[in-house]
């Protein structure tokens, strides 16, 4: 349950296309499911706007169907993350499960409308981190956004950044995706007037440690209006991006 289907409830409502007693129903809901194995939040929708999310790491295919099937009673669309291929083709099975393999996501349901008039830019350093960058880019239209892309432009090459400077002045929020040192949020920091969403990545050679050199790189920015995320989440960065774009909306 979301805030847009409350507001669908009170709208029935005034047209009597639904009675008091079943929307006090509706609400007195328990705000968690209880299956042993998860809690599932039913209510998350309504106090942050946007419901529960399933994080596919970890869990069987059986946890993840069991969960959406609760989720979709109550709610139109299930985003589930880092979901591996060979997962969602047992869950394909039971549940008309959407799979976007570049970014290890899937969907059951529809997106949210779109809900803002602003626009997110998803960059990336090189054409390798593009997983990271899928991940956000589904996770901000799952939201409500409209989102744009812009891969494969990092600083090894940087007028491939400034041919698209348009791009970058048009966002209302930025996530930069790099790995290596991690330069590219500094650089796209230094020429936009909106926040940037920095997300390391675990690519890279030896001395990259797994995302920590671009991590400490993004960290000590030089540039303001940078905020950074963990290694690799582009789902955290894209939520703290969709919140971001979509204030003017509220």
């Amino acid at each position: 349950m979301d805030q847009d289907q409350i507001r669908k409830f009170l709208k029935d409502y005034k047209e009597g296309l639904i009675s008091e007693d079943e929307i006090i129903k509706i609400l007195k809901r328990d705000p968690y499911e209880d299956m042993d194995f998860a809690k599932v939040d039913l209510h998350r929708g309504l106090r942050q706007g946007v419901s529960e999310v399933i994080y596919g790491q970890g869990k069987t295919p059986d946890q993840i169907i069991k969960i959406s099937k609760k989720l979709l009673e109550s709610q139109e669309g299930v985003l589930i993350t880092r979901l591996t291929k060979d997962k969602a083709q047992i869950i394909e099975k039971d549940l008309p499960l959407k799979y976007y393999e570049m970014g290890n996501i899937g969907l059951l349901g529809k997106m949210k409308d779109k809900t803002s008039g602003g626009k997110i830019l998803i960059a990336s350093g090189g054409t390798s981190d593009m997983i990271v960058c899928e991940e956000a880019a589904l996770t901000s239209e799952f939201l409500g956004n409209e989102v744009e892309r812009l891969y494969d432009v990092g600083v090894a090459g940087i007028h491939r950044l400034f041919n698209n400077l348009d791009k970058i002045l048009d966002a209302r929020v930025i996530i930069a995706v790099a790995g290596m040192e991690g330069a590219l949020a500094s650089v796209i920091a230094g020429l936009a007037d909106c926040p940037v969403i920095a997300v390391p990545t675990s690519i890279g050679y030896g001395a990259a440690f797994n995302g920590l050199a671009a991590l400490l790189s993004m960290l000590n920015s030089c540039a303001s209006g940078v905020s950074v995320v963990n290694i690799d989440n582009g789902f955290g960065a894209a939520y703290q991006a969709s919140l971001i774009n979509q204030i003017r909306s509220k």
